[in-house]
């Protein structure tokens, strides 16, 4: 019993900071996107938005699996360590040497010259970044997140003060490259620096057989993951404008500083908190349960929220120029919602060690999402056409990984769609509220936010108490527990 509340403790401490690392960095990335935004314009964002895909894969392939193949193990040697280090680095050079050489094609093909020495530049960031992978999984094993957190809010104040010193200097795009490789720069020092680890001078390859082997086959899930996710960029920045790509991506970005932050703060604290549950089916189903209803109490207001109040929200913080990113944001706030249902039922399957699996979802879901995106282009449904589809393929993605995750620990889709249905559809009644409020009311754009955010709260809140929502009720007493800490300490 000491070694389970030993766990809770950390799990709820490590979740803690973790959550507290994502709402102040994604508070300070939210103020640095808006002053960004009005001092730069769409097509910057749409330059850049061209070469993420590239940087993504290659990312990819320097971790190749290996990280999550480290945090599930029991035991972890310095020699594992310093094996897994070697392998990053030396992969880090021959990607980036493979985008440099390539960046002439890149800019080829996108028809914009530009892109050749941002490529280059950018690439860096590979190099950069093999040099925290270890030092990250080291404090994530440890289920140190306050180490992370500290670290990451560091390194996003100083980047994002570097970015828009640059963007003021007119810099336009290099602005948003200073900002990315600055954010890992300081990262990844700064890991370094607070572990003080020094890799061995030693390569196992027992060990790296053992991790290649766990870690290959979510290498190739996360290559066409990746090549999956970014073919939109590639498609938008090869058929549309500058502009419509920076719209999209901008999108994605502000969506992401909650949709896929707050999936990240919980995937990677459930993972290793689950990897040590693997034994026990019990308590690993009623663990998950307990994350996915928590996910879905949180995640569905601030989705579908967003969307409902896009156009005085893009007005009010981005500015006129921005003002036609509304139907792009509104659709991908929408295909968020299951954002991190997604994400958490893989961890099960790489909990359970069925990187097989994982693959083989990820082969799937981009089949079905190709041919979609092919009746797109040959029924030249446009841009919008493109959104809509990737809501149903995002929707499609939950029920197929849930339908497999459910297999081996007894929580199927549907127990997980009849027990996201209460946060669903109060964060439903709550959208269309207020949505129907900027229809009807003709107030400037602020008073109409704020009026907006207040009701939608208010709603959410009495829906909840009125639909019995048992997470209500959780976050409230956990809110209450910080707060006393907070007030003691005083």
């Amino acid at each position: 019993m000491k070694e389970i509340d030993l766990l809770k403790n950390k799990t709820i401490s490590a979740l803690i900071y973790s959550l507290g690392g994502l709402f102040t960095r994604g508070g300070l990335e939210f103020i640095f996107g808006i002053i960004l935004a009005r001092l730069l314009l769409p097509k910057d964002y749409g330059l850049l938005g061209m070469i993420m895909i590239f940087i993504a894969i290659s990312q990819i392939f320097i971790d190749s699996g290996m990280t999550a193949a480290l945090i599930r193990e029991k035991e972890v040697s310095n020699e594992d360590y310093s094996t897994v280090f070697y392998y990053n680095l030396l992969v880090s050079l021959l990607t980036y040497y493979l985008l440099f050489v390539s960046a002439g094609a890149i800019s080829t093909f996108f028809r914009e010259p530009k892109l050749v020495l941002i490529v280059r530049v950018a690439g860096l960031n590979l190099i950069i970044g093999a040099f925290g992978l270890i030092q990250r999984t080291i404090l994530v094993r440890n289920l140190d997140f306050k180490t992370q957190t500290i670290v990451e809010v560091i390194a996003s104040v100083l980047s994002g003060v570097l970015a828009i010193f640059a963007a003021l200097h007119n810099y336009g795009v290099w602005a948003l490259v200073v900002k990315l490789l600055s954010m890992q720069f300081f990262t990844s020092l700064l890991f370094m620096l607070h572990n003080k680890w020094i890799p061995l001078l030693a390569f196992n390859m027992i060990s790296f057989k053992r991790f290649f082997g766990f870690g290959c086959k979510l290498l190739l899930t996360g290559i066409l993951a990746t090549i999956y996710q970014n073919v939109y960029n590639i498609i938008i920045g090869k058929s549309y404008s500058q502009a419509q790509l920076g719209y999209y991506t901008k999108s994605v970005q502000f969506r992401d500083l909650a949709a896929n932050s707050l999936t990240l703060s919980v995937e990677k604290v459930s993972y290793p908190v689950l990897s040590k549950l693997q034994a026990d089916g019990n308590r690993l189903k009623s663990g998950f349960s307990k994350i996915i209803n928590m996910s879905s109490f949180v995640n569905f207001p601030i989705m579908i929220g967003m969307a409902s109040t896009a156009r005085p929200l893009i007005s009010v913080l981005f500015g006129p120029n921005w003002i036609e990113m509304v139907p792009y944001f509104q659709l991908l706030c929408l295909s968020g919602t299951t954002f991190p249902h997604r994400a958490l039922n893989l961890n099960i399957l790489k909990v359970k060690g069925r990187s097989d699996i994982f693959l083989g979802l990820d082969i799937l879901k981009m089949v079905v999402g190709l041919v979609s995106i092919y009746f797109v282009i040959l029924f030249d449904l446009g841009i919008f056409g493109l959104l809509w589809i990737v809501f149903l393929n995002t929707q499609f993605a939950f029920f197929v990984n849930s339908y497999y995750s459910g297999r081996f620990i007894g929580y199927s889709t549907k127990e997980q769609v009849i027990d996201m249905i209460p946060a669903l559809l109060a964060s439903t009644i709550m959208g269309i509220v207020v949505y129907v409020m900027d229809l009807y009311l003709s107030i400037l754009d602020i008073p109409m936010l704020i009026l907006q955010t207040l009701t939608g709260a208010i709603i959410y809140v009495v829906l909840s108490k009125a639909f019995k929502i048992k997470e209500f009720d959780l976050m409230f007493s956990f809110l209450k527990s910080i707060l006393l800490k907070i007030y003691n300490k005083k």
